[in-house]
């Protein structure tokens, strides 16, 4: 991604996690970037295109680093917990993408729709290496989809209540869900 393409994307970003989608105009983005409005639709034809490319971005970046860490762990468990740890660096380093993702699932409109996947996506991944484990006799024989949300529900709640009150510790917070959660579905 070139320099200018790469202000514009952190830019809206932040706009979009700010204001929200509807209320950030082209305007502001130009505005904030420091550009013309043509040469940010030399890079991007609409502000559409700039959150599909923002939350494409974003959900590549995390099934990545998921992929590069998980591939060779034999375990179940050591997969979620590091998929968790993961999820949390991805909170903490790029709050703007996540406040965005969480912000648009709900409605009916395209980018909830496409934001809702996003997030099905992950959840299914997590499901997907719950059973592997509960097949392996690695995890409690429990319900995989309850497991998986709520991996995901519980990192995301508690990074966020723990922002509200103070700053967060990466590896202090997984610890703690660590023992509180993940412990838990050891067979």
């Amino acid at each position: 991604m070139n320099k200018t393409k790469r202000k514009i994307f952190e830019a809206s970003m932040k706009l979009f996690a700010d204001k929200g989608y509807d209320a950030t105009s082209i305007e502001e983005i130009t505005d904030t970037v420091g550009v013309a409005k043509g040469t940010l639709y030399y890079h991007f034809s609409s502000k559409e295109e700039i959150f599909n490319f923002l939350i494409e971005e974003g959900v590549k970046l995390l099934k990545n680093s998921i992929s590069i860490k998980t591939a060779k762990m034999p375990n179940s468990l050591d997969k979620i917990r590091a998929i968790v740890l993961i999820q949390i660096k991805i909170l903490f380093k790029y709050e703007n993408f996540m406040t965005i993702i969480l912000s648009q699932i709900w409605g009916n409109d395209e980018r909830s729709k496409m934001c809702k996947n996003y997030v099905f996506e992950y959840i299914q991944l997590i499901e997907d290496i719950v059973k592997q484990g509960i097949k392996k006799k690695e995890i409690i024989d429990k319900d995989p989809d309850v497991i998986a949300s709520g991996i995901f529900g519980f990192t995301c709640s508690s990074f966020i209540y723990k922002m509200k009150h103070e700053e967060v510790d990466v590896n202090k917070l997984f610890s703690e869900i660590d023992n509180l959660f993940l412990k838990k579905l050891k067979l």
